[in-house]
């Protein structure tokens, strides 16, 4: 499935990501299970990066730290997308769906400056 946004977005990563892997003959390593513990492994490389950091130096990343940020936020994006082709799903329009879902469970006049479960509240 291939998403279409206005913009080219997810889209165009699409067919970057299809071609990277088509040309690697990577697809038969692409299993779902595979994609999300890779996924998972990717997110947890984000984590690293943050791990003993002040809430204020969390904030202000220098350089090198951002471009180490950048780098696995780029490899969850490419394991997400890849993850969500296999099951046909537009992940703009899941995040979509979960804002509008996550509106209702989290009214603004209710949880405002509250950081609560929907259901503790």
């Amino acid at each position: 499935m291939m998403v279409r946004h206005k913009n080219g977005g997810v889209s165009a990563l699409e067919v970057e990501i299809n071609q990277f892997i088509r040309e690697r003959d990577w697809d038969q390593y692409h299993t779902p299970k595979n994609l999300a513990m890779a996924l998972s492994a990717e997110t947890a490389e984000i984590v690293e990066l943050f791990q003993w950091l002040t809430p204020e130096e969390s904030s202000e990343l220098g350089s090198e730290k951002r471009a180490a940020l950048e780098e696995e936020i780029g490899d969850v994006m490419i394991y997400l997308v890849t993850l969500a082709q296999k099951f046909s799903i537009d992940p703009i329009e899941a995040a979509q769906k979960k804002l509008h879902i996550n509106a209702r469970k989290y009214p603004a006049d209710r949880v405002r400056g509250r950081s609560n479960k929907y259901n503790e509240y």
